[in-house]
């Protein structure tokens, strides 16, 4: 083991970060190119590139959990994450690759349609993500002890994913999306590899739970842990059969049937009664998936439709310059989120508790979604709101790991990480099948930060009713179970 990873010094934590920010950055690259490339290169309409985006929540949503579960249990390569995390950065970055050729990808396939290639490239890259997304968070918990160091562990993986993924909307602002796809492939693959055979992981994980609290895995009980999430679970099918059936048209009664579904169950959720005894805190954890749904929604809102709203109030630019304007939009909003998560919210977490500064940060954001919608008439004001944006969005990518861990057993870790997942993934499906057609309807393309500032202050809302528990006394109880 390394002397550095005995101590848990920060420069472990940043080598641990290294497996998450490769796969942050290829998210990163995603996020800055996808929409471009499916509008400037490929000619799709903004519905159709909900379409595409579809594919990625697509694939995650059996793929988190079941990688999480199937971590948890295996023993291979000498590590519990440690396969999954090289598979996958190899095969994100081959995907990545694959993303600036899928028109000659469709040639030589002999297929017509661009939109069924750009799905599945699309669809590939996320299950390459996916592969590896779950396991890079899940190692942080096994090899970190419940409390401050678990927390400085989330938050330094923020910090170093967060400056990466300025890197990465800096490359794209300077030298074009192309650029950044070819250099986000090669960073991938070395932070995949790299730090993945260096760390050495626990072949026991600590605070394996007995009697009641081991309850086995089963059907019934992954369902109920995830109740906040069935409407979003259950609209995201029927909304996507239909659109490949080619029933487009059918009004918006869907969505407003699924939507007061899903708020209803939001609202069950915050209410539960949460017992904080020590043992896992199953209500809490649902009022987690609860809370960070509705910021997700936002979140995804804002990634996949934000094209829109930059073609129309920026009407003189070309596809070059759209391109630089959206880099460098995410790259204020990330260049904030870098710095803040180690830097800003860790301090203020030991002193005010994660779930205060998480909800803090989240109406803080509402405010810079709010500041574009009514100001951003030039690309300077749009870059202060973004900016401004980033206060929460680090907070988003980072407190949230270090809250829902702090309740629920360390040995089953991958499963409530891939669960915690699907409360990103289900919200991105419903905004990619229903957001777009809404907005391709509506001609003011600004309201895609109306929403997005209700969403997160409605979050923020929804955070507080989050009750934790003393710190450590989870850990405390574990530990009395083992003598």
């Amino acid at each position: 083991m390394l002397r550095m990873q005995q101590r848990l010094s920060v420069p472990f934590l940043m080598l641990l970060s290294l497996p998450s920010t490769a796969m942050g950055f290829a998210l990163a690259v995603q996020i800055s190119a996808l929409s471009w490339l499916m509008s400037t290169k490929y000619g799709l309409k903004l519905d159709e590139i909900g379409i595409v985006w579809a594919a990625g929540p697509l694939a995650g949503i059996l793929g988190q959990v079941l990688i999480g579960i199937v971590s948890d249990n295996v023993w291979v390569w000498g590590g519990r994450r440690r396969p999954f995390i090289l598979v996958g950065g190899v095969l994100t970055a081959l995907m990545l690759l694959a993303l600036p050729s899928i028109g000659a990808i469709g040639t030589a396939l002999g297929l017509e349609t661009i939109l069924g290639v750009a799905v599945t490239v699309a669809m590939a890259l996320d299950l390459s993500i996916n592969l590896g997304f779950n396991p890079t968070r899940s190692i942080i918990t096994d090899v970190t002890p419940e409390g401050p160091k678990r927390t400085a562990g989330y938050t330094w993986m923020q910090t170093v994913s967060g400056t990466f993924g300025v890197l990465a909307y800096a490359v794209g602002a300077v030298w074009g999306n192309i650029a950044l796809i070819y250099f986000g492939a090669g960073l991938v693959l070395a932070f995949s590899l790299v730090p993945a055979l260096l760390v050495e992981e626990p072949r026991t994980l600590a605070h394996t739970e007995t009697g009641a609290a081991a309850e086995k895995l089963s059907i019934g009980r992954l369902l109920m842990l995830m109740r906040p999430l069935w409407a979003f679970a259950v609209y995201a099918p029927i909304a996507m059969g239909l659109k490949l059936a080619g029933v487009s048209h059918h009004g918006m009664w869907l969505e407003v049937v699924f939507g007061v579904a899903a708020l209803a169950l939001i609202a069950h959720a915050l209410t539960e009664r949460q017992v904080l005894d020590g043992r896992e805190d199953i209500a809490g954890f649902r009022k987690v998936l609860a809370a960070h749904a509705i910021s997700w929604f936002g979140m995804q809102s804002l990634f996949v439709y934000m094209i829109g709203f930059v073609q129309q109030r920026f009407p003189q630019l070309d596809a070059d310059a759209t391109g630089r304007v959206m880099s460098m939009s995410f790259l204020a909003l990330n260049a904030v989120a870098a710095l803040v998560p180690a830097l800003v919210l860790n301090p203020l977490a030991r002193r005010f508790r994660e779930v205060r500064v998480h909800a803090a940060s989240l109406a803080l954001m509402a405010l810079g979604f709010g500041f574009v919608y009514l100001f951003g008439h030039t690309p300077a004001t749009l870059y202060v709101g973004m900016a401004t944006m980033g206060l929460g969005w680090g907070a988003i990518v980072s407190l949230p790991f270090a809250i829902f861990s702090q309740g629920v057993s360390p040995a089953r870790i991958g499963l409530y990480m891939g669960v915690f997942n699907l409360s990103v993934v289900l919200p991105q499906l419903a905004v990619s099948l229903g957001v777009g057609a809404l907005l391709a309807g509506i001609e003011n393309k600004a309201l895609v930060f109306a929403l997005g500032g209700a969403c997160m202050l409605a979050s923020a809302l929804a955070w507080l009713a989050v009750k934790q528990g003393a710190p450590h006394a989870r850990g405390a109880a574990a530990a009395g179970g083992r003598h």
